[in-house]
């Protein structure tokens, strides 16, 4: 064990995390069980604190918790060739330009629908609210017809 122990909520302060997200990091097997006092308290250490402070990065990243697993067993293991770490990367930049794309997408409809009603006015007048009541109603009609369809 390391020279300096923490208890859980002293780590929760160190690395910016909830209690209950170290819990779930370690039932996740991400955060590997920190040894207990005689009274049962859980105890970490240094290893813990930047091992939860990679995970805390990679999930500001936003990577999955899959990646992040995959990340950490390359991470225990230092002589490995990071081949999939690099592969796994770039996947995830995939991803994210994709997301990127669709909110693109999502934010040029909205500044379309902004443009409906420029001034403020009695709600049955809205053009942003009448423009959505239309295409709730449209997507609506093209799901039913394509369950009858199936």
């Amino acid at each position: 064990m390391d020279k300096k122990t923490l208890r859980i909520g002293e780590l929760a302060k160190l690395a910016h995390c909830q209690i209950p997200t170290i819990r779930y990091y370690e039932r996740e097997g991400l955060l590997p069980a920190p040894a207990r006092t005689e009274a049962n308290y859980r105890m970490y250490g240094d290893a813990h604190v930047e091992r939860l402070s990679l995970i805390r990065h990679c999930r500001l990243l936003d990577m999955t918790l899959e990646d992040i697993r995959t990340l950490l067993q390359f991470r225990d293991t230092p002589d490995e060739n990071c081949g999939e770490v690099i592969a796994l990367l770039d996947a995830h930049i995939s991803h994210v330009a994709a997301r990127i794309a669709g909110l693109e997408v999502l934010n040029k409809q909205l500044k379309g629908l902004r443009k409906l009603c420029n001034t403020a006015q009695v709600a049955k007048n809205c053009g942003i609210l009448n423009d959505l009541a239309v295409e709730a109603y449209a997507v609506n009609k093209r799901r039913h017809s394509q369950l009858r369809q199936a």
